[in-house]
């Protein structure tokens, strides 16, 4: 049996299952969006396997990440965030994390969804696929578009390169390898 070939970033469990099965698969779901802008803006200044490793203590935590409840969360609930070890305790992320539900939910009233919000910034599809990491961005254009129009909405934790990770992670864009077996099954997320 041949051994897949994946993104050479994905070196334990935890990110292999999510290499795998999740990233850069594009997203529709307005929880889901809403849970990877939340997880990508707990990660900035951390790496990615620390988050991956709470992410099921921020489902708990975050009411698996209801838009709704977690836009009512006042400031008692986030004492007790505060206090849970399973989560990065920093209090900025947290409240951020509030604010951008209560954000999210006026795009929802806005353009009926968050998913249809996010997806105008999608880029055309590259040319080319990429042959290595030295090749894949921090941010783009589109990524610069994408976090001033959040930030203008209200959002926090969305800088051009957490916005990138975002997109990454929600299939906005492709950037496995061309090597990596997921590339050529999820090719170009369509433009919406």
């Amino acid at each position: 049996m041949t051994e897949l070939r994946r993104c050479p970033w994905a070196r334990n469990p935890l990110a292999i299952r999510y290499h795998d099965e999740e990233w850069g698969v594009p997203s529709h779901d307005d929880r889901h969006l809403f849970e990877m802008i939340v997880l990508e803006g707990a990660q900035a200044g951390l790496s990615w396997d620390t988050i991956l490793k709470k992410r099921e203590s921020y489902r708990r935590a975050f009411a698996n990440f209801d838009i709704h409840k977690v836009a009512r969360f006042d400031g008692n609930k986030v004492k007790r965030l505060m206090a849970d070890e399973g989560i990065v305790r920093n209090r900025l992320k947290i409240e951020a994390a509030i604010q951008n539900a209560r954000a999210v939910r006026e795009l929802q009233k806005e353009f009926g969804s968050f998913d249809r919000f996010l997806w105008q910034f999608a880029p055309s599809p590259r040319g080319q696929a990429l042959t290595s990491l030295k090749q894949v961005p921090a941010r783009t254009a589109d990524s610069d578009r994408l976090s001033k129009e959040l930030q203008k909405r209200g959002l926090r934790f969305v800088g051009s390169t957490i916005c990138y990770a975002f997109m990454q992670a929600v299939g906005m864009v492709n950037d496995h390898l061309e090597e990596c077996f997921r590339y050529k099954e999820i090719s170009s997320p369509p433009r919406r």
